[in-house]
């Protein structure tokens, strides 16, 4: 069975799906929306892609799409997942899905519910340089801290990540993979939070700083919309690794206590890709699943309060 994916937008994180394509892959992408009719029929025809449509609920309604693709903006995650699963549509949405974890839950209920698989897009989860990470982790010993940063220039000066009504801001755009990246090698869920935010453009947090607290273990990050940073560093009792290129564009080295371990570079949206549709023909269940949405979604929600308020420790609730 091939997937035939929808694009619901012609966002520029596309370019990483579309770059997925392959004759092997499990998937195809069919079609391609936008509000300008115009721009997605220009798109379709730049990227090879068979149909356009004029609007998101155009392509939503089309019975030859199996699965869509949501690269919206932040704030506009639940609402089109929703209506895609009404459609009757499997939805790989882009990261970070929500900051509210009542919405993971309702978007998961609907699509259990109608018998459809949901699942949030981070594509970190899926590269070889995570999963090598994670096999090197081990010998390190006890873990005494994490501490990553994630800093990408935004230089459009009207970019929607500057609109808070949207969902802008440092944490929810680069941030959350700093936080994922800890509850991951963690392997556990916070039992309490603190961050700071410089406000700028339209309000949203520039810069972010945040401290995860697991019990006897403390994770720092610290991300922004100026300089360059995609590191992740972790200490051990027994060593310490670390990682120069992280979370985008991985090169596959990981450095633990000094020595160079390889693993393929790349490849992360084609995994992700390839886990989505094996979720969808029943084969496993998708690697993000939907209790690490909501464990996220908390984290990020109560970052954000701790920075609202200046700064103090925010608790989260324990399984």
């Amino acid at each position: 069975m091939t997937v035939r994916i929808g694009l619901l937008s012609t966002a520029d994180i596309n370019q990483a799906i579309l770059g997925a394509r392959a004759a092997d892959a499990p998937f195809e992408i069919a079609a391609v929306s936008s509000r300008d009719g115009a721009r997605a029929e220009a798109y379709a025809a730049e990227h090879g892609i068979a149909r356009a449509f004029g609007s998101y609920e155009l392509l939503l309604a089309d019975d030859r799409i199996d699965a869509v693709y949501i690269a919206l903006p932040n704030a506009l995650h639940f609402d089109w997942t929703m209506r895609a699963l009404r459609a009757g549509k499997h939805v790989l949405v882009e990261k970070p899905f929500t900051r509210r974890p009542e919405e993971v839950e309702a978007a998961w209920d609907e699509a259990g519910r109608l018998g459809l698989v949901v699942v949030e897009g981070y594509m970190w989860r899926h590269s070889a340089q995570t999963r090598l990470i994670l096999e090197l982790l081990p010998a390190l010993g006890e873990l005494q801290a994490i501490h990553s940063a994630f800093f990408d220039p935004v230089l459009r000066e009207h970019d929607v990540r500057f609109d808070r009504a949207l969902g802008g801001g440092s944490l929810l755009d680069i941030g959350c993979y700093c936080v994922g990246a800890a509850r991951l090698l963690a392997g556990r869920e916070p039992a309490a939070v603190a961050g700071e935010a410089w406000s700028g453009r339209g309000g949203v947090d520039e810069r972010f700083a945040g401290l995860l607290r697991f019990d006897d273990l403390v994770a720092t990050f610290a991300c922004g919309f100026a300089g360059k940073a995609n590191s992740l560093d972790v200490v051990g009792s027994e060593g310490s690794l670390h990682v120069t290129r992280a979370y985008s564009e991985p090169d596959g080295r990981v450095l633990l206590n000094g020595s160079e371990h390889r693993s393929e570079p790349g490849g992360d949206y084609r995994a992700q890709l390839d886990d989505f549709c094996a979720a969808i023909r029943g084969e496993r269940a998708p690697l993000v699943s939907r209790a690490d949405t909501v464990a996220q979604a908390a984290s990020l929600a109560a970052l954000l309060e701790s920075a609202a308020a200046g700064g103090g420790r925010v608790s989260l609730p324990q399984a």
